[in-house]
């Protein structure tokens, strides 16, 4: 099962991250457990320095813009 964690004070764009990440995972048809992470203390953990921010396993992969659909495909494969 893959933990996708998305970092962000919940705005419209950490949403959309959110929003985009479940579907990429959706239509992979992979086993996936999706945490939504808002306190900036936390974000240090990862190593975040720009939100958004996308953890896939544990692993920082992006920061800082929202991916589109294929690149998150492209990192949860």
């Amino acid at each position: 099962m893959k933990k996708i964690v998305v970092l962000g004070p919940g705005c419209p764009r950490c949403e959309r991250l959110a929003a985009t990440a479940r579907q990429a995972a959706d239509q992979l048809g992979i086993q996936y457990e999706l945490e939504k992470i808002a306190d900036i203390k936390r974000f240090v953990e990862f190593g975040l320095m720009m939100t958004p921010g996308l953890v896939v396993d544990g692993q920082l992969k992006v920061q800082g813009k929202v991916p589109s659909l294929d690149e998150i495909k492209a990192l949860l494969a």
